[in-house]
């Protein structure tokens, strides 16, 4: 909390948060940009991008004029938009318009919605900074109508289908204004347990030559699929059980630039497209080669940490002690401000387990909780949707674990590792409520921050040869790269669950459901020569790290 990074901190994401060289590139390249400035920006980010500290905060309701939450948008506004102001294209710079939080239209029902206070206070904020390229905001017209919009401001839309529909409601709402979908979607973004989300050439080329047609400007979302590295993927709600769709670490979106830069089918159509409604042709540089993809000889896994010796390497300032579980935002750690990212451990230490153990969490875990007795873990592995709705998910509420004989005895120590697979609104780990075994509330825990940061990571020591582990183990592998790094794909389809690290940066999340089952690795993440890869698995372990040249976005 208060501290802001601008591309010149020390945190695993620095490098890639300096915005405004990012938009001076995109003006060397004769691009203009809109921006999203939040606070919240998509559900596909993490919370929309706004901070998961912010519910250390009691009652807290964010997206709406609520006093407390003003305050902490504002603190970040007063920081980003100077830094915006020099940059708009009647300052000699490239924005061209500013979108007013995002699909607030279709937030939801009830007595304080929608909260048009709460949009016309980001609309004064930006004039207050002197922000005044054009305001818009964006929404479904069909559904939203005029809900998240602000009068005097620019309606978008944005949507999958029926194009004459909405814009013809678009048009409807705002007859005096011109048209422009702000989201025209070439495919759509990936949930685990689904399949990998596709549209087709011609159906995109069809729905954008008819928008086209209507004089509409468009915005392709997304035209370059991309990654959501790190812990930073976000999450859906669901019509249906699951009652939470959980999103992939790959954003290729089947979007006319691949996750990985590289030209399409739908790429070429869409030029070709575009080239025929220009009333001047825009003179256009020779296409940038794509990037060479190396599929790198498969490597050993050579050593690990067990579970049980990886905890002993959590420092103690991501060590805190309670009565009872709590979640990991609230826990005294990073200098106040909670544990928003990885997984958290509950640990209950000298523990008598009696006969026919019964393990019961109150409420629900938030999002998937992993047991073990002495380092060996007691729960299935998941590799069906069907397991959310058991013991240990967040879609089954006071479930219990029947304990087997091996976990009888005194002495015992009890570990609850909780992952937080994508947050949206809501705290994570253990919070609803105690933790039971055979009825009796267990208390006094010690509960570690297992958050996998760069520093932490490469910090690592200790390591044992690799040997039959029975928990959640760290593994290491090495890769050798000769000559000049280049992109390449690791291929994670023989692995269960966890995530993996590349020279101590989080590429991301795997899970043998898929429907993905690579990871992108660009080449400036890889060294000439050797290259730490970890992989923290949770279930079923490999004795490979594959590569490929080739992304695996479905399962086969």
């Amino acid at each position: 909390m208060g501290v802001f990074d601008f591309g010149d901190g020390d945190n695993d994401f620095s490098p890639f948060l300096n915005f405004r060289d990012y938009i001076r590139t995109a003006q060397e390249e004769d691009l203009l940009v809109v921006i999203r400035p939040g606070p919240w920006i998509a559900a596909e980010w993490d919370n929309g991008a706004i901070p998961g500290w912010i519910y250390r905060e009691a009652n807290m309701r964010i997206r709406r004029s609520y006093a407390p939450f003003i305050k902490r948008m504002t603190a970040f506004f007063d920081q980003v938009f100077p830094l915006l102001r020099d940059l708009q294209f009647t300052e000699g710079g490239p924005i061209i318009a500013f979108q007013i939080e995002n699909e607030y239209g279709l937030v939801g029902k009830g007595a304080s919605y929608p909260d048009t206070a709460y949009l016309a206070e980001i609309h004064q904020q930006m004039l207050n900074h002197n922000l005044t390229a054009l305001h818009y905001t964006m929404d479904a017209p069909i559904s939203s109508y005029r809900n998240g919009s602000l009068d005097g401001v620019l309606m978008t839309a944005n949507f999958q289908s029926d194009p004459v529909g909405q814009l013809t409601e678009l048009k409807r709402l705002q007859p005096d204004q011109p048209l422009w979908v702000m989201e025209l979607y070439p495919g759509w973004f990936d949930n685990w347990f689904e399949k990998h989300q596709t549209k087709t050439t011609e159906a995109f080329i069809n729905m954008t030559r008819t928008i086209l047609d209507m004089n509409s400007s468009i915005n392709i979302y997304m035209f370059h699929g991309g990654t959501t590295f790190g812990f930073m993927n976000g999450a859906i709600p669901n019509t249906h059980t699951p009652t939470w769709k959980f999103h992939t670490s790959s954003y290729d979106y089947d979007a006319p630039l691949s996750e990985a830069g590289d030209y399409t089918e739908k790429y070429n159509a869409t030029a070709d497209l575009v080239k025929k409604y220009l009333a001047v042709q825009t003179r256009l540089p020779e296409l940038p080669a794509q990037s060479v993809k190396e599929a790198y000889p498969a490597i050993l896994v050579t050593e690990q940490l067990e579970f049980n010796r990886l905890m002993d390497l959590v420092s103690t300032s991501d060590r805190v002690t309670a009565t009872d579980v709590t979640a990991m935002e609230l826990l005294d750690v990073n200098g106040g401000s909670g544990q928003c990212y990885g997984f958290v451990v509950y640990r209950k230490t000298g523990l008598q387990v009696p006969p026919s153990p019964i393990l019961e969490i109150t409420g629900t875990a938030h999002d998937m909780a992993v047991v073990m007795v002495d380092g060996v873990r007691k729960t299935e592995p998941i590799t069906n949707v069907q397991q959310v709705t058991g013991f240990g998910y967040w879609q089954l509420s006071n479930a219990t674990l029947s304990l087997d004989d091996a976990s009888v005895g005194s002495n015992r120590t009890l570990d609850i590792l909780v992952e937080n697979w994508g947050r949206r609104y809501n705290l994570k780990g253990l919070y609803n409520g105690p933790v039971l075994l055979n009825g009796e509330i267990l208390q006094d825990w010690e509960i570690l921050a297992l958050q996998f940061k760069k520093t932490w990571i490469q910090s690592l020591g200790d390591w044992q040869e690799v040997s039959e582990s029975s928990g959640p183990t760290l593994y290491r592998a090495s890769l050798e790269v000769e000559g000049t790094p280049r992109d390449t794909f690791i291929n994670m389809s023989t692995w269960g669950k966890g995530s993996v690290f590349v020279n101590g940066f989080n590429i991301g999340r795997y899970f043998s459901v898929g429907p993905t089952h690579t990871m992108y690795v660009p080449a400036p993440l890889l060294n000439q020569g050797a290259n730490e890869i970890l992989v923290f698995e949770l279930f079923s372990p490999s004795s490979e790290i594959i590569f490929t040249n080739t992304p695996i976005l479905d399962n086969p």
